[in-house]
C-alpha cells in the first residue's frame, strides 16, 4: 500500500508485547495463556475490543484500526502515545486476529537480520495463501538502516506491519515508512477511564475478584497519581493492595505504596518539545501560575537548568523586548547562576526569571524590527553605505569623499543631528515598531522625535 499518511486519532503503551531481553522474534496465532502469577497490569489485558477502555476515537464502527483488529484491515498502522493507553494490547488483539500469522520482534534486540529473515518466511506463507503481521514494539529505537529494510515487504503488503512508539513517528520513524502507514495516535485516558481500570481489577476474576475493597477516596488518590497511565494504575493498585490492612485499600495505603507521582517527559522526544512549548506560551500569555507548572515538571523529570535558562533568555527578547528592558537582564542573570550554582539552588533563580518574565508587559516589536530589516537584506535592499559615513580614518579616503561631511552627534545641544544614515533606498523605511504599553510608551513617543530630527521632519 502506498496511500499517504493517515490520522486517526492518538496511541500507544507500555514497555512492551514481550520481554527487552528476546534474542529474536516470537511468533504464534495468539498470545500465550496468562500465567495467574502474572504482575496485575498483565493478567487485566483487555482480550477483547469490548473490554478496552478509551481510545473511543480510534475504535469506532468500521475505522481502520477496528477491522485491522476484527481481521478485517489491511493497512499497516503506526501506534503512537503515551505509555499505559494500549498499545501492546491493540497488538495482541491484532495477533489473536484469524488466519494470520503473527511474528513479534523488539527493536531493542532485533537487528536487520532479523527484520529479513521475518520477510523472506512471510513470503513464502503468502504463497499459501497465509498474511504475515509483524509487530515491532518501540520503533522509534530501530535505525534508519533497519526501517529501511522493511519498506519493500510493507509496500507490496508481504507483511502487515504494526508498530508501537511512544515518540512522535513524524520524528522517530523515516518518511517513506510513514506514507505506507496509518498513524494511530493513542491518548492517555480520563479520570474515569482509569477509574473504570481500577474497578475493573478489584471484581474481575483475573484480578482481586472481590477479595479487596478500595475506598472511592482511594480510587480518586490512584487516579490522580497515575496520570493517565492504566498500566500504572493497576501497578499502584497491586501495591497498595499487598500493604493493605484487613484487604481495604484507602489513601493512606496508596500514600504508603507510592511517595511521588510520575512525570510524562521524555527529554528526547515529543514530550520535550509540548511541554516546553507550554511553557513559553504560558510566559507569553502572562499566565504565571501555568508558566511555573511547566517549569516545575521540568525541573522534576530531570530537564538541563541551561536548556531552560537559554529559552527564557530567548523569551526575553522575543517577547517581552523593550517593553521591560529588565527581563533581559533577569533572563541572563538566571542564566549565570545555573552555571555558576546548579541545581537544586538554581531552581530558585530560574522561578524568579520565570516570574519576572511571565508577569512583564509584552511586545514582539524586537523581533519584528529585525526580522522586517533582514528579510529587506535577504530581497537585494541593501544600498551603498552614504559617504559621509564610510571611514575616513585611512589615507586617501577624504579625496575619495569618505567621511567628509559627517555630522558628529555630541556636538549638538540635544545629542542629536539632522543626517542621512541609511542607504539611499531605505530613507524613511521604519522596522522598530513599539507598541503603547509598558515601558515602550514612553520609548515611542522618544522613537518619534528622534526620528523626526534625524529626518528633519519635526
Amino acid at each position: 500500500m502506498s496511500g499517504a499518511v493517515g490520522s486517526l486519532g492518538r496511541v500507544s503503551d507500555d514497555a512492551g508485547l514481550f520481554a527487552a531481553g528476546d534474542a529474536g522474534p516470537r511468533e504464534g496465532s495468539a498470545p500465550p495463556p496468562v500465567d495467574p502469577s502474572a504482575p496485575l497490569a498483565v493478567r487485566m489485558r483487555p482480550r477483547t475490543l469490548d473490554e478496552v477502555v478509551g481510545q473511543e476515537h480510534l475504535l469506532r464502527a468500521n475505522s481502520p484500526l477496528r477491522r485491522l483488529v476484527e481481521g478485517r484491515g489491511g493497512s499497516s498502522v503506526i501506534l503512537y502515545g503515551p505509555p499505559g493507553t494500549g498499545k501492546t494490547t491493540l497488538a495482541n488483539l491484532v495477533a489473536s486476529s484469524s488466519g494470520r500469522h503473527f511474528v513479534a520482534l523488539s527493536a531493542l534486540s532485533a537487528g536487520v537480520k532479523d527484520v529479513r529473515a521475518v520477510i523472506e518466511d512471510a513470503r513464502t506463507r503468502q504463497i499459501h495463501g497465509r498474511r504475515t503481521v509483524l509487530f515491532i514494539d518501540e520503533v522509534h529505537r530501530f535505525s534508519k538502516s533497519q526501517q529501511d529494510a522493511l519498506l519493500a515487504a510493507v509496500e507490496n503488503g508481504i507483511v502487515l506491519l504494526v508498530a508501537a512508539t511512544t515518540e512522535n513517528p513524524h520524528f522517530s520513524v523515516i518518511a517513506p515508512l510513514l506514507s505506507r502507514s496509518l498513524i494511530a495516535e493513542l491518548q492517555g485516558l480520563d479520570g474515569a477511564g482509569v477509574a473504570t481500570v481500577i474497578r475493573r481489577a478489584v471484581a474481575d476474576d483475573r484480578g482481586y475478584a472481590g477479595a479487596v475493597e478500595v475506598t472511592d477516596a482511594a480510587v480518586e488518590d490512584i487516579v490522580r497519581l497515575s496520570g493517565g497511565d492504566a498500566r500504572r494504575s493497576l501497578t499502584i493498585l497491586e501495591a497498595a493492595a499487598g500493604a493493605a490492612e484487613d484487604h481495604v485499600v484507602t489513601p493512606e495505603t496508596v500514600e504508603l505504596s507510592l511517595d511521588a507521582a510520575p512525570v510524562r517527559y521524555d527529554r528526547d522526544g515529543d514530550q520535550h518539545y509540548d511541554v516546553t512549548s507550554a511553557f513559553i506560551k504560558s510566559i507569553r500569555g502572562s499566565d504565571v501560575d501555568a508558566a511555573l507548572h511547566y517549569l516545575a515538571r521540568m525541573l522534576v523529570a530531570g530537564e538541563d537548568p541551561r536548556f531552560i535558562a537559554r529559552r527564557l533568555m530567548v523569551h526575553a527578547s522575543e517577547d517581552i523586548g523593550m517593553a521591560d528592558p529588565t527581563a533581559l537582564l533577569a533572563a541572563s542573570a538566571a542564566a549565570e547562576i545555573v552555571q555558576k550554582v546548579g541545581l537544586p539552588e538554581c531552581r530558585l533563580a530560574l522561578a524568579q526569571a520565570t516570574i519576572h518574565l511571565a508577569t512583564a508587559p509584552k511586545s514582539n516589536a524586537v523581533i519584528s524590527a529585525i526580522d522586517s530589516a533582514m528579510a529587506d537584506v535577504r530581497a537585494g535592499g541593501v544600498g551603498e553605505v552614504p559617504r559621509h559615513l564610510r571611514d575616513g580614518h585611512y589615507a586617501g579616503a577624504k579625496g575619495l569623499g569618505n567621511g567628509v561631511g559627517y555630522k558628529y552627534a555630541h556636538e549638538a545641544s540635544a545629542g542629536v543631528v539632522r543626517q542621512q544614515y541609511a542607504p539611499d533606498e531605505l530613507v524613511g523605511q521604519d522596522y522598530y515598531c513599539p507598541p503603547g504599553h509598558g515601558h515602550e510608551r514612553e520609548l515611542g513617543a522618544r522613537v518619534a522625535k528622534l526620528r523626526g530630527i534625524i529626518r528633519g521632519k519635526p
